[in-house]
């Protein structure tokens, strides 16, 4: 097994080569935008003159950049774990050149890359500056030319896991600057075949996972807890982030937000969520056996006992964002209790 720092260099330089093909890339493609700029008198000339098709090459060439380094990450991080790469009989090898010069999506790139352009135009007709129009598209551009190279790195890299047999799945790592969203599936493991899921501006990629290490030292709170106090707010919320920090689970308060809804309750309109307030969710269980410790009254657990006659149990108050209680209340004992009593705090 690969000691953790040895892993952690792999995985390191990894994200370096993937980041040099983007930064290379749109380099490279907004030079190739300001050129298209200088002929604004039209566009569309401009773009099949010859800017188009160099737009093109250079998304091309990013793309084969990043997939070149999908195959030897991969065995360097199996070989790391004192293990031997086993390809699948006549799947020895990632073709990186299958993997450029077509978007994620199947598309051809000069439709693609050509959006863009109709986004100038859209902007100059809807009365913009031709300087805020071009600035406008080219927010449009890097966007693409930044998720496509992205795109291509992690497909090379899962096509080699797929292939060999010796990866029995991966772990999702994440780097400075990723969302909330992403810090907390830091270090959860998915299946080699499961789609790598990104959002825009993903900072995420996957580490192979072996026999030998089937798991991560990353974990969510660690990965919080590296972050500076503002960090931590611009991240999370600064009421999220304060409840995480008052000892909140991580978990908990970041999928709360995904259901995130205002309601009129305790006589004012409140930030809550519908997360977890299904029979089946977290807050909804333990909203549950707190009433029948109060009550005494046993509930249904499941549809065999309310068949059996046991009732059902009901939320009689909707459950309230971190960021909420903090609002509601200074008293720290006050938003403890409260963080406990919705969830966010185990008992």
């Amino acid at each position: 097994m690969a000691d953790t720092q040895t892993l952690t260099d792999l995985v390191a330089a990894y994200g370096a080569s993937q980041r040099r093909a983007v930064v290379q890339a749109t380099s490279t493609t907004d030079r190739l935008w300001a050129a298209l700029g200088a002929a604004a008198d039209d566009l569309s000339a401009a773009w099949l003159g010859g800017i188009g098709p160099a737009l093109v090459r250079a998304l091309t060439a990013g793309q084969l950049q990043a997939a070149s380094s999908g195959q030897p990450y991969v065995d360097a991080v199996v070989s790391a774990d004192g293990e031997a790469p086993d390809y699948l009989p006549g799947a020895s090898r990632v073709v990186p050149s299958a993997l450029a010069g077509v978007a994620t999506d199947g598309r051809a790139l000069d439709s693609l890359l050509y959006l863009p352009v109709i986004r100038t135009k859209t902007l100059l007709g809807g009365g913009m500056t031709l300087q805020q129009s071009l600035l406008g598209g080219l927010v449009d551009l890097r966007r693409i030319v930044t998720s496509e190279v992205t795109d291509a790195g992690s497909a090379a890299a899962q096509v080699a896991m797929t292939a060999n047999r010796t990866v029995t799945g991966y772990i999702r790592q994440v780097r400075s600057g990723a969302c909330a969203r992403c810090i907390i599936l830091a270090g959860r493991w998915y299946r080699w075949s499961a789609d790598f899921q990104r959002h825009k501006n993903c900072q995420c990629y996957g580490v192979p996972a072996t026999r030998a290490r089937p798991g991560s030292p990353q974990d969510p709170r660690a990965v919080f807890d590296r972050l500076s106090a503002a960090e931590q707010d611009r991240r999370f919320g600064a009421g999220d982030a304060q409840a995480i920090r008052d000892g909140a689970d991580i978990f908990q308060v970041v999928n709360a937000r995904r259901g995130m809804t205002t309601v009129d309750a305790f006589g004012a309109r409140l930030a809550a969520t519908l997360e977890g307030t299904s029979r089946f969710g977290t807050y909804y269980k333990r909203a549950r056996t707190l009433e029948e410790a109060r009550t005494g009254i046993r509930y249904a657990h499941s549809r065999a006992e309310l068949a059996a006659g046991l009732p059902r149990f009901t939320l009689q108050a909707p459950r309230l964002m971190p960021a909420e209680i903090y609002r509601l209340t200074s008293d720290r004992a006050q938003q403890v209790r409260l963080l406990r009593q919705f969830g966010y705090l185990a008992a």
